[in-house]
């Protein structure tokens, strides 16, 4: 997921440079949204694994 977030990075820094403002704009709020979800995710599944009792 975090492999999504760094495409759209990448995506929203060239559109900024060739002067797409609303493809950039787009991009990065894109990456912002599916790196907080793979924060969520990972925060989630680090508190399931700790309470698991073996």
């Amino acid at each position: 997921m975090i492999r999504w977030t760094v495409i759209f990075l990448i995506i929203a820094i060239i559109a900024a440079i060739f002067g797409f403002g609303g493809i950039a704009a787009s991009a990065a709020y894109f990456a912002k949204v599916i790196f907080f979800i793979a924060v969520v995710i990972f925060l989630v599944s680090l508190i399931a694994g700790a309470t698991r009792k073996n």
